[in-house]
């Protein structure tokens, strides 16, 4: 396995990219949001990623929008009615 080095501010894209997600998916089922009290400090970090890619954002949200739909898409699949045997 090769590693390569990342800048310490793309060590928690993937936490960015799960939050959006989970709104993403918050809002398509009308679930309430209820923030945490840490929330506003989770935030801050996120202006420092921006700060050194402010595309990083936009990024993060493609990708939470194709988690979103995945799970959207694997669901239906799942409860799908089965076809009847003939």
């Amino acid at each position: 396995m090769i590693l390569i080095p990342q800048p310490p501010f793309f060590a928690g894209l993937s936490g960015y990219v799960a939050e959006l997600g989970a709104s993403y998916l918050m809002a398509d089922l009308g679930l309430a949001y209820t923030p945490r009290p840490d929330h506003a400090a989770y935030l801050a970090s996120w202006l420092g990623a921006l700060r050194h890619d402010p595309k990083a954002i936009f990024n993060a949200a493609a990708q939470a929008q194709a988690a979103a739909d995945w799970i959207h898409a694997t669901h239906k699949a799942a409860v799908a009615p089965l076809p009847l045997a003939a």
